[in-house]
Parts: structure tokens; sequence; C-alpha cells
């Protein structure tokens, strides 16, 4: 299996991969990285497409950042792309049934379970003024604007979405998403230059909103998506979904946890953990409960390693 990714070596999963094999009685995997940089040549992603689809040995991957831009890159390279994938516009899966190359968009089910589970229950119904503030407008966005709009929503949904990003082409192709998955009015696009942008975002959150790190800043690029003096909504949330790094913007909310009197500060664990579980899953053709105590279970062989 391999992974496609920035900085695969430094992650987790490298070494967690051996125990989430025992977890889920894999005999014959093994896990090799990928590493190409943000933005990468396309060409590139799809050579790595083309060695995974001709390798017989070669099961599947993983893809983190490169989500959007693989599919874009690649897309013709698969013989079958699942509908939501096709719809969001980005693969994490890479997977083979009976010889042919498929690719799956597996986020909006991880971040929808991962938020569920960070989630007060019934916080939305509550707090029928909460909105989210998503720092990102990449895959891992798109994905979560989905889920938002049109996922299992046991919770209620947030009165209003607003994805910000410093690239703006990402931030109008989330727009188009959003508008045919009728977000409407609810969900808005900002392109900022700085972190002091960003920062007046959040200060007109209403309280007990959700503030999103999602642009992989802390993890694979140095730095904070915030400015350090960002003042975080009362009685709100703050989800990283980063779980290494430097991870200033988790510290920067830490910090504020009593001041400002936040319910959840979590980093981005149990998300990498459900991420994982689910393109192993598709590679080795498992059967696999994401709320299961499998999971569970993968989750404490990994946090040994921490």
């Amino acid at each position: 299996m391999y992974f496609i990714g920035v900085t695969t070596a430094g992650s987790m999963s490298m070494r967690a991969f051996p125990k989430w094999a025992e977890v889920l009685g894999l005999e014959d995997g093994d896990l090799v990285g990928m590493d190409f940089a943000p933005r990468s040549d396309p060409g590139a992603l799809r050579d790595a497409v083309d060695w995974i689809k001709a390798q017989p040995l070669a099961r599947g991957a993983l893809v983190t950042t490169h989500k959007i831009d693989l599919l874009n890159a690649a897309g013709d390279r698969f013989d079958s792309i699942e509908p939501l994938a096709a719809e969001l516009g980005e693969i994490g899966s890479i997977y083979k049934r009976g010889g042919r190359l498929c690719g799956r968009a597996t986020d909006a089910e991880t971040g929808g379970i991962a938020l569920r589970r960070l989630l007060p229950s019934g916080h939305w119904r509550r707090e029928p003024g909460a909105e989210v503030l998503l720092l990102g407008a990449g895959g891992a966005a798109s994905a979560m604007v989905w889920h938002l709009l049109k996922g299992e929503a046991p919770d209620g949904r947030p009165a209003k979405i607003t994805a910000v990003d410093v690239d703006p082409e990402r931030v109008r192709q989330l727009a188009a998403k959003a508008a045919r998955w009728g977000g409407g009015r609810r969900v808005e696009g900002h392109s900022v230059s700085d972190v002091g942008e960003t920062d007046q975002l959040i200060a007109s959150l209403p309280p007990a909103s959700l503030v999103i790190n999602a642009t992989g800043v802390g993890k694979d690029l140095p730095g904070s998506p915030v400015g350090k003096e960002a003042v975080f909504p009362e009685r709100g949330l703050v989800w990283e979904y980063n779980y290494r790094g430097d991870l200033q913007f988790l510290d920067i909310a830490r910090r504020q946890r009593r001041e400002r009197d936040l319910l959840v500060v979590e980093d981005g664990w149990r998300y990498f953990i459900l991420g994982w579980a689910a393109v192993i899953a598709d590679v080795f053709q498992l059967e696999l409960d994401l709320t299961g105590e499998l999971i569970d279970e993968m989750d404490a062989a990994a946090a040994k390693l921490r």
C-alpha cells in the first residue's frame, strides 16, 4: 500500500501501520511513502498513479494533501471513480478491484464521523445562530462543506458556513460546489492575503461557532493560519485537522480555553485514525465499521507510539 503525501516519513502512520495490520488481521501489507510538495507538477502525480496501476503488488494508496490535484492530473487513469469523488472533485482512496483501478473520496464520511464525535449532543439545535468557519478550501474543506450540507445531521446544521483560502481559485471552486449542493446563501467563500483578514472573520463569529483549520499549515507548512492575537468565539469549538507539526493554531486556542469558555479544543488524531481505517478497508477489501470497536483498537495501538 502506498501513502501519497508531503512528508510521509514524519507521519505516525508509517510506524503505526504494522500495528494496525495486527489489529485488522493483515499478514501481507507494507506501507510505502510517496512525497510530493504542495501544488506539485501534475505529471509527477500522474506518474505515481500509473506506477500503482501497473505494479501487480501495489494494492492501492491513501492520498492526503494532493486529493484535488491528483484527480485533476490523473483522473483519466482510473477505470472507476465513485460518484461522490467526482462530485467533490477529489480522490483520497486508490484501490483495485478485479484488475480495475478505482478512486473514492473518504473525507466526507470520516470527517462527518469525527465531527459528530466531538460536537456536544444537539449542538446546532441548541445554538441556532452558530456558524462554521473553515480555514482552507481544499479537498478536506470541500468534504466537510458537503457533510454539513448533505450528510447525516443528528445534531442539526450550522446557520452559516464560511470557507477562506489564500488561493482565490480554490475559493471559487468550493463556492461553485456548495451552490450545486444547495448551499445557496448559507455558504460563503473569501480569499485572504494575510492572517489579519482571517482574524477579523474569526472575531465576527457568533458564540458557539466552530473554527476548523483545514489548511495543512502547522504540518505540511510551518506557522499558523491565524495570528497570535486571534480571538475565538465565546463557547466556541476549535478543531485542528492536523495531529502533528508545530500546531501553533491549536496552541493559540488552548491558551484561550478558559478565558473564552471554549467547549472543544481538539486536534486531528481521531480524524487521522478514521481516514486511515477507511482507506485500508478499501485497499485490502475489509468490511470495517468506522464507529466500531476495531477503530478504538487502532487508535489505542497508534497512541502508544505518540
